[in-house]
């Protein structure tokens, strides 16, 4: 039976689905929400084992695969097909998969995990374990640090270049969302494997318009890491968030917008032309 995943909806349009990396949620595209749910019927999910979607029935069902394919089962119920994606870091990932799989009409990956090289998957996979572990630290000092600008640029300074901005209690509450999220430890551990092989689904030429956007100062996923994708994925557009770091809807969500409705013009163009 399909996992019936958490989400929030708004918008006429197109529709836009929007998919966010490990250990984070949905609440990641605020940023940029209402922006584009004045344009497209935009849905915004918690995947499997995050935010307050339920997880799998066991750790060893966690996979990119799996993600995909949960977020494809919740396709009819949200009486949609075919819809534009925007995934962020794993959830770029996960994009990149819809769109070479055909269930996706055009691709924006923020970020996106699937090219790495083994020290770039060490970079990446040791501040978000320091992250989860300190996830685990009592409620009132995730509050007191939460409160504060400098906590606040404590608590997220390797996912974002200006964590200051985020309410307190966007902070708070991204902090607890990583402490409860089941899928955490399956989907980090099942990374490993990519630091070694690029797996095929990653390869060839892209299915969809496909637009990889990194920030300039991800200190999570280095930037050097989109030309690996360059190798591996021919058609891919690629564009350079200036000044954004890892999560970068809300360093530069302008950018982001703009990145995304380029993509999806490129879809409809394409569709024109076919048509």
């Amino acid at each position: 039976m399909a996992i019936e995943l958490s989400y929030k909806r708004r918008g006429q349009g197109e529709p836009l689905v929007l998919i966010h990396g490990i250990g984070h949620r949905l609440e990641a595209f605020d940023p940029v929400f209402d922006e584009l749910a004045e344009h497209y019927d935009v849905i915004a999910v918690d995947l499997p084992g995050f935010g307050q979607s339920p997880g799998f029935a066991s750790a060893a069902d966690y996979s990119l695969d799996a993600l995909a394919e949960a977020v494809v089962a919740n396709y009819s119920r949200w009486g949609i097909d075919n819809p534009h994606v925007v995934g962020n870091s794993m959830g770029g990932a996960v994009s990149v998969i819809l769109g070479q799989r055909g269930q996706a009409r055009s691709v924006t990956a923020l970020s996106p995990a699937g090219w790495f090289w083994p020290w770039t998957l060490l970079l990446a996979g040791l501040p978000l374990l320091l992250m989860k572990i300190g996830s685990f630290a009592p409620n009132a000092i995730l509050r007191l640090l939460a409160g504060s600008a400098i906590g606040r640029k404590i608590m997220g300074l390797s996912l974002y270049r200006y964590p200051e901005r985020l309410t307190p209690e966007r902070t708070y509450g991204d902090a607890l969302s990583m402490r409860r999220a089941k899928g955490f430890w399956p989907m980090l551990l099942g990374h490993i494997p990519l630091a070694f092989r690029v797996p095929r689904i990653f390869k060839g030429a892209t299915r969809v318009p496909t637009t990889i956007a990194w920030g300039n100062r991800d200190l999570i996923l280095s930037p050097r890491m989109a030309s690996k994708a360059a190798a591996s994925l021919a058609g891919i557009n690629f564009v350079v968030l200036d000044d954004a770091g890892h999560v970068p809807m809300s360093d530069s969500p302008d950018a982001v917008i703009a990145a995304i409705n380029e993509t999806t013009a490129l879809a409809t163009s394409v569709t024109h032309k076919a048509a």
